[in-house]
């Protein structure tokens, strides 16, 4: 009876993985646009304190309780966790779509499969075959083509800027491996609100210090829809979608819950088209030669 408990757990998680991946994969691929049209109101400093102020407020409310369940061995994972999947990004992608299109930095995120498996290798000892070798070559090849022909049809644009997107990508990789290692035992709620609470106080400073308070960059119609936009992104994009992710992470592995990456892109793509932002037949193949490394890495065989 228990073997049968245990090949029906097996088979619901699955599916659930399956289903974290597409939920995700919509609302992440959505986020890139969003950071878009919040910064013609807020600078960055601004959207990524407010991302996560606002993120910590809404899980606050539907899970504060779950904290106590976090053990004092506990809270360094946790605070750790926060700071590199959460609040170091928030900054690192918000500064990068001040000279990126946001298609494309969605496109240079899906690396974050490929550094998790480097970065897996080198740091948390995790054994890795010939396809994951040739998949890591493969998908940095892609990403230097994208890179280079970015910088050439957008020579007013800053491409040095896309090296923001891949630190975040180092730190997602981190976190990853961190929730997988160190924070199996404890529940995704708890996780998501242990992160909030440790970077709360430290996004108020950095909101204080930017200047968000003025009277005329309050008073502003631009601030104004930039919030809307800060709002269901930090509510949807980092907010729900964080406990979402941290139950992936639990009932799969770390380089099947980073390859969210894989979709990421076509939805973010999608948006950036519908937004006039250019996107060329290289740059197109340049993603393709990214997401089959990332393909070849997560092969079994």
């Amino acid at each position: 009876m228990s073997d049968l408990h245990l090949i029906q757990g097996k088979m619901q998680n699955t599916k659930s993985k399956w289903l974290y991946l597409i939920i995700l994969s919509l609302v992440w691929g959505s986020s890139f646009i969003l950071i878009k049209k919040s910064l013609i109101g807020l600078t960055p400093i601004q959207l990524g304190s407010l991302r996560t102020i606002f993120a910590a407020l809404f899980l606050f409310l539907i899970g504060f309780k779950s904290i106590k369940t976090i053990a004092a061995s506990d809270w360094k994972w946790v605070i750790l966790s926060g700071f590199l999947g959460t609040f170091i990004p928030a900054f690192l992608f918000a500064f990068a779509e001040t000279e990126i299109d946001s298609g494309i930095t969605s496109v240079l995120n899906s690396m974050t499969p490929l550094v998790t498996l480097i970065l897996g290798i080198l740091v948390f000892s995790i054994s890795f075959n010939k396809n994951q070798l040739i998949g890591v070559i493969v998908g940095l090849i892609g990403c230097l083509a994208l890179i280079l022909e970015g910088a050439s049809i957008h020579p007013d644009q800053n491409y040095w800027y896309a090296l923001l997107v891949l630190c975040a990508s180092v730190c997602y990789a981190f976190n990853v491996n961190i929730i997988k290692k160190h924070m199996q035992h404890i529940s995704p709620m708890a996780i998501a609100n242990g992160n909030f609470l440790a970077l709360f106080v430290p996004a108020l400073l950095t909101l204080f210090f930017s200047g968000f308070f003025k009277e005329e960059i309050v008073m502003s119609s631009k601030t104004h829809t930039s919030l809307l936009y800060i709002s269901i992104l930090a509510i949807v994009g980092t907010g729900i979608a964080k406990v979402l992710f941290n139950k992936l992470v639990q009932i799969s592995t770390p380089v099947f819950a980073t390859s969210v990456t894989y979709t990421i892109p076509i939805v973010a793509l999608c948006w950036g088209l519908l937004d006039n932002e250019k996107f060329t037949f290289y740059q197109a193949i340049a993603s393709l030669v990214i997401i089959f490394g990332v393909y070849l890495a997560n092969r079994k065989k």
